[in-house]
């Protein structure tokens, strides 16, 4: 299976460089397409449910400290089968465009984000995770 990082490195070799932010939201929705369309995970590290939004610490710590982001240090793209390449290529005709903030608000909008921060005041810090079941239950209502 590949890694988050591998499914990092595809989007910024499709869209070019972008926000961290924005690649954040670009592979949380790249997960949760493959949980509806594919019936299983793209990769397997935890979604966290920031303040700010999804965010998978993983992807995090390789680029904190940085606003934009051109390439993922040992991100390889090679290791993401035509299926998976095909989901996040849907995901990124749709989302692609998004400015950073717009992804991020949508995020927030909706119930995996919301549900797993149950019981937190906006902007407090959380680190609890978007369930694999909370993602497929909701996008594929959509």
């Amino acid at each position: 299976m590949p890694s988050v990082l591998d499914v990092a490195q595809y989007i910024l070799a499709q869209k070019g460089e972008m926000t961290a932010m924005k690649l954040q939201k670009l592979v949380y929705y790249s997960q949760a397409w493959s949980l509806v369309w594919d019936e299983e995970p793209l990769f397997p590290e935890k979604i966290r449910a920031w303040a700010n939004g999804p965010v998978v610490r993983e992807l995090y710590d390789v680029h904190s400290g940085r606003f934009k982001i051109a390439r993922i240090p040992n991100g390889r793209p090679s290791k993401l089968t035509s299926e998976q390449r095909d989901t996040i290529d849907v995901v990124l005709e749709y989302y692609g465009e998004k400015p950073a903030q717009w992804l991020s608000d949508l995020t927030h909008m909706e119930a995996p984000w919301k549900d797993a921060r149950t019981g937190l005041k906006p902007g407090e810090r959380g680190d609890r995770v978007i369930t694999h079941a909370a993602m497929a239950e909701y996008y594929g209502s959509l």
